[in-house]
């Protein structure tokens, strides 16, 4: 009887061996094999939850079939229980050195656990056993990736699609790659490919979606979208995507409640707040309670929607606002709030709680009714006033203008990274604004990329830079009190500017942040913002060029 169902689970009868293995253990229930076969099976039917109590009963009869492991490594790496799936693994390969099936799995535990350059180790040491093993190549690529390496990505997705011209993920993966070497015409094409062969892959639909925004096909995108959710209604990255393309295309309402999935992302779900007190999203009176807001994501996305904690405090409540340290003395000038925490200090009581980037929905925020009221955040008037003799001494009069060119550099997420690296240019490409007659600039740039300045000559005798006195955003905001103009790509810099009112003009990549909307100049978010958008997928150089002939025309001073 096993040797019949064997066959037929070789020959695709699964459902036939399925009821094979069942009535031999109906008889003999600790029968190895088929306890071990029946979880194998399990598996490759991807009833995963099921086929590991087999698998785990296996191991306890016999534990030295190094295949059994390396199946168990599989099953766990679905369930992202990496640490798990490692050592199965490693257990695997202990029994087996060398086991290219074993070396695969430790290769995706490993990148489940955020090491990507041991995870390719593996995958090579697989593929230098069986280079045949379409699926190493597959998952080698997704690694490469991570380690910011989209052509040997694509290479190594080749590889398996020659190996296996059906292979709908690496088809999918290989999109990847191309999206991240910006070529999007391209990716649609491999996505469709993955998607004629497997029209039900939800991944591939939803990255598809996120091409059609590097395209600026919008309503492309959002049909992708949905049809990845009437495939899978609980598939996070999926509602996230949607919720941001929505954003964009200015359908608030709909958009704020789908970015409440947010928390329901791996890269996120962890940072979720697990507060025994209600979260607050506007269904309940604030009226003599006290409540917690707190910060979350980046620092500029505090200074945007701390915006709300007066409309909060208006309620009748008594608000707390936990803060990143870098904006504490700076959000201390911010109005409504009874109290200031620095994260990671102990929190006082409170009786309900809302993240920052969930007040818009507590609001039900459209277009229309954005809280602009600014400014909101001030500069401390003595440390101001200091920086106003710093800059008389500069030189002759002129229109004083503070300049940004990168954002934040989050190399360890692949995600964020990409982002940074659309949103940042190299100060050099800003060069020709520089020589603009009647201006004196001031770099505002921290971080890694204020090297560039120190590194070059020529641009650090057109720049002025103070930034090493700058240790926190109050200090930030003191100098920016005192310029006339911030020139900032979109990144924490153009928040603080426009929370203080100052004149900032955005310059802003083609597959735009949500926050700026599509196709407008102007910010609802900021009175006193300009947007230049890049015509294309990474085109700096007419951004560039429209903001020199903006400054040369003298069209600061009318912001």
């Amino acid at each position: 009887m096993l040797h019949d169902a064997v066959t037929m689970q070789q020959n695709g009868a699964q459902a036939e061996a399925e009821e094979i293995y069942r009535e031999i253990l109906a008889l003999r229930p600790l029968h190895f094999d088929a306890i071990q076969l029946l979880g194998a099976l399990l598996l490759q039917t991807g009833r995963i939850e099921d086929g590991i109590p087999l698998l785990q009963k296996a191991v306890s009869i016999n534990a030295k079939q190094a295949p059994l492991h390396s199946n168990l490594a599989y099953a766990y790496n679905v369930q992202r229980r990496f640490s798990e799936g490692l050592a199965s693994a490693n257990r695997a390969l202990a029994l087996q050195a060398g086991f290219p099936d074993a070396l695969n799995n430790q290769g995706n535990a490993l990148a489940g656990l955020d090491r990507p350059a041991e995870a390719l180790a593996s995958f090579d040491k697989a593929l230098a056993s069986q280079p045949g093993l379409a699926q190493a190549w597959n998952n080698r690529a997704c690694v490469l990736r991570d380690l910011d390496r989209p052509a040997d990505a694509l290479a190594s997705c080749d590889q398996a699609i020659a190996l296996q011209s059906r292979y709908a993920d690496a088809w999918s993966n290989r999109a990847n790659a191309l999206s991240d070497m910006n070529r999007p015409t391209d990716a649609q094409a491999s996505y469709q490919r993955a998607l004629e062969l497997a029209p039900a892959f939800v991944d591939a639909w939803n990255n598809l979606g996120l091409t059609f925004v590097d395209m600026k096909l919008h309503d492309e995108a959002l049909r992708a979208y949905e049809k990845a959710l009437a495939l899978d209604p609980n598939s996070a990255e999926s509602h996230w995507n949607y919720a941001l393309c929505l954003l964009q295309t200015g359908r608030l309402d709909e958009g704020w409640r789908e970015y409440e999935w947010r928390w329901q992302r791996h890269r996120i779900k962890a940072s979720q707040r697990g507060f025994t007190q209600p979260l607050w999203l506007g269904d309940f009176s604030l009226e003599g309670k006290t409540i917690l807001l707190h910060a979350e994501q980046g620092l500029g996305d505090t200074l945007q929607f701390c915006r709300y904690a007066p409309l909060v405090a208006a309620m009748g409540a008594r608000v707390i606002l936990e803060a990143p340290k870098e904006l504490m003395r700076l959000i201390a000038t911010l109005d409504g709030v009874a109290e200031l925490v620095e994260q990671g200090q102990a929190l006082p009581d409170f009786d309900c709680h809302a993240p920052l980037l969930s007040l818009p929905l507590a609001f039900r925020t459209d277009v229309a009714k954005i809280p602009c009221n600014v400014p909101y955040l001030f500069a401390d008037k003595a440390a101001s006033q200091r920086w106003s003799l710093r800059l008389a001494d500069d030189g002759a009069s002129a229109l004083k203008v503070g300049l940004v060119g990168a954002g934040g550099n989050r190399p360890h997420v692949a995600e964020l990274r990409k982002t940074d690296a659309r949103r940042s240019m190299t100060l050099d490409m800003l060069s020709s604004i520089l020589d603009v007659p009647q201006v004196r600039f001031y770099s505002l740039q921290k971080g890694p990329a204020a090297q560039q300045l120190r590194d070059a000559d020529k641009l650090a005798a057109q720049v002025i830079d103070y930034t090493d006195e700058l240790e926190d955003f109050a200090d930030t905001a003191a100098l920016v009190d005192n310029l006339d103009l911030i020139i900032t790509v979109d990144t924490a810099v153009a928040h603080l500017a426009g929370a203080m009112n100052k004149p900032v003009w955005i310059m802003n990549r083609f597959d735009t942040c949500w926050r700026w909307l599509l196709d407008r100049t102007d910010s609802p978010w900021y009175p006193r913002a300009r947007l230049f958008r890049q015509p294309a997928l990474g085109d700096w150089q007419s951004v560039v060029h429209a903001v020199r002939d903006a400054l040369a025309a003298g069209d600061a001073s009318a912001v």
